[in-house]
């Protein structure tokens, strides 16, 4: 169970020293406890206090990494059943299943369509992160060529799918530092994958026909000391994969059973032939609540949707998405063009940016961190009032790089118009459009 804050206190040394950039230990112990801050900002705990902390903060459902690098995939660490209760915390992985008894010519196609599968939203590159190699062949050295082949083409999470130890053991020779996902241990070969991940220290699916086979399975790898675990409860319709999502959750959640307190893998292209169900399908477990879910085939417009709905479910209702605070050139701009300024929420940049962009006038945007506030309700908290928008454009020195002293202002914030001029007198200020569909226009009556 997840201490309080003052429970966290009271284990911190208290010294007060500001060092983890909050002012005193009880702050730091609140941000602690809500999840806004980290216990390796403070210098000066113990390791033992630490590992204290650490496991009487534990999430109820495990936090574990599949892979190595810049694509590793982080799955886990879940504390609630709603994303309004808090967040939800690390977005499922997208998984591309690939055989080793397919021709290496459509090996070669769905590596290069993965490859390019990347998608730009809101300044973040979406992307599917994982490739999951099954064994077909019954051949373990096939099997392990196979594995080593698509790891040197590609930089990804890498699982490895078979059902015999002494498969996977072969694979494992050329990929255990990848850190894959080994999957799958049954009721049969518990004991022998259980080894095969201890000694890899990789991380292991289990896999059993519904959960009280599933809990019989992850309680015998607990007792190995086994604890990156990943479950697939293999339901037989679209209607027991969600169920079993479902009751997942919440028993590691509400009730507490260890046993269940893991991530899912889930395998819609097994629920159906169909490959646009099996993209509904996938959403449908991106919301409730799969940690990987392996797909059959990969293409822009299956991936994409499901990018975008996991983004969305994903992202903190409480941290809105924010761009860097700087003066950001749009299509080359010189001396003479015109100078913007807006809020760093980033749908305001990129859709302002965009307009900028298809006006065709090169320009100079100014963005202002307002925290992540768009900018009415930046200007109605105080963090995109005349003062602080002053002292940025005298810091920001965009005065060295235009020969005039015109800012463009959003039309919204009119009013502050007066205050800007008093705080900046060396500059002219203009109210821009309200709306930024109309940027287009304005901008070309300002080159006119």
């Amino acid at each position: 169970m997840a201490l309080s804050g003052i429970e966290i206190f009271k284990k911190l040394p208290k010294k007060n020293c500001g060092e983890c950039g909050v002012p005193t230990c009880l702050a730091f112990a609140m941000k602690l406890a809500t999840g806004q801050a980290e216990l390796v900002a403070c210098p000066y705990v113990s390791d033992d206090v630490r590992a204290a902390i650490d496991e009487a903060s534990a999430p109820p459902i495990r936090t574990l990494t599949i892979g190595a690098g810049d694509r590793a995939v982080k799955l886990g660490g879940e504390t609630v059943m709603f994303r309004h209760e808090k967040r939800l915390e690390n977005p499922p992985g997208l998984a591309l299943v690939l055989s080793d008894t397919m021709d290496d010519s459509v090996v070669n196609e769905k590596l290069s369509k993965f490859k390019y599968l990347e998608f730009e939203r809101v300044g973040l590159i979406l992307r599917p992160q994982m490739l999951a190699l099954k064994e077909e062949s019954g051949d373990a050295g096939k099997f392990a060529a196979f594995v080593k082949r698509v790891i040197d083409q590609m930089d990804a999470a890498i699982i490895l799918m078979s059902d015999r130890p002494e498969v996977i053991s072969e694979a494992l020779k050329v990929s255990k530092d990848k850190k894959p996902l080994i999957y799958a241990a049954t009721n049969d070969t518990a004991e022998a994958m259980g080894s095969l991940a201890k000694e890899s220290a990789c991380p292991l699916a289990v896999k059993g026909s519904g959960l009280d086979e599933v809990m019989a399975i992850t309680d015998k790898l607990l007792g190995m000391g086994l604890k990156d675990l990943v479950i697939d409860s293999q339901p037989v319709n679209v209607k027991k994969a969600l169920e079993d999502q479902v009751v997942i959750r919440r028993s590691a959640l509400v009730k507490k059973v260890k046993q269940l307190g893991f991530s899912t893998i889930t395998f819609p292209g097994q629920l159906t032939d169909n490959k646009m169900k099996e993209t509904l399908i996938a959403s449908l477990l991106i919301a409730k609540y799969a940690g990987v879910i392996v797909l059959s085939e990969m293409e822009g417009h299956n991936v994409f949707p499901l990018l975008l709905a996991s983004l969305n479910i994903y992202t903190d209702p409480q941290r809105p998405m924010a761009v860097e605070e700087k003066v950001y050139e749009i299509g080359g701009p010189r001396e003479d063009s015109p100078v913007l300024i807006t809020s760093n929420f980033s749908l305001t940049y990129f859709i302002v940016s965009g307009e900028v962009e298809s006006s065709r006038i090169p320009a100079w945007l100014l963005i202002k961190d307002t925290e992540g506030l768009s900018v009415l309700t930046a200007w109605a908290a105080g963090k995109f009032a005349a003062d602080t928008v002053a002292v940025f454009i005298k810091k920001c020195g965009i005065a060295d790089r235009v020969k005039h002293r015109k800012l463009v202002i959003p039309g919204y914030l009119a009013g502050m118009s007066g205050e800007l001029e008093e705080e900046l007198p060396d500059w002219q200020i203009l109210v821009g459009p309200r709306e930024a569909a109309h940027l287009s226009a304005y901008l070309k009556q300002w080159s006119a």
